[in-house]
């Protein structure tokens, strides 16, 4: 398991550019909301600690992880952004709907990082279980929200 031993909200702050002045969207999936607003908390918290400010920062949500993709490309239409996080959870279930959502999603982000000059960091738990998601969004393994906020701020530096 790539998260076995690693926690996912520790970074070395002197090692990241200070986010002031810089604007994110965070796009957020409602679906599985106990999870994705888990990954919120840990991506806004991690902004903050590095210099954004929270006028900086606009959160648009979107019904599941699949709309993720038209969320963040409309955001980086509409506002002018320095990076974007889209967050999202899909869990597995009995059927094969996850693995078409997965796909498209990782898919249509990374679409996004090829065709726009705005980095798109994609922030989407695919588990196989509840237990493996609540770990990964503020539990045993830390938060991947502030891991991809790390992201987000250094992609940002790195494109202006």
């Amino acid at each position: 398991m790539a998260t076995k031993n690693k926690n996912l909200s520790a970074y070395d702050k002197t090692t990241i550019p200070n986010a002031n002045g810089l604007r994110f969207g965070i796009v957020v999936s409602e679906w599985n909301s106990e999870i994705t607003e888990g990954l919120y908390s840990g991506a806004i918290d991690a902004l903050l600690d590095c210099g954004a400010q929270e006028a900086d920062i606009v959160r648009w949500n979107v019904p599941g992880s699949f709309e993720l993709i038209f969320g963040s490309k409309k955001m980086i239409e509409t506002h002018k952004i320095d990076a974007v996080i889209a967050i999202g959870s899909v869990i597995q279930g009995e059927t094969k709907h996850f693995d078409f959502v997965c796909e498209a999603t990782a898919q249509g982000i990374k679409d996004l990082n090829v065709i726009t000059n705005v980095p798109v960091i994609f922030c989407v738990l695919t588990d196989n279980n509840i237990q493996q998601s609540i770990d990964r969004s503020g539990g045993m393994h830390g938060n991947k929200g502030t891991e991809a906020a790390i992201a987000a701020i250094k992609m940002a530096v790195l494109g202006s």
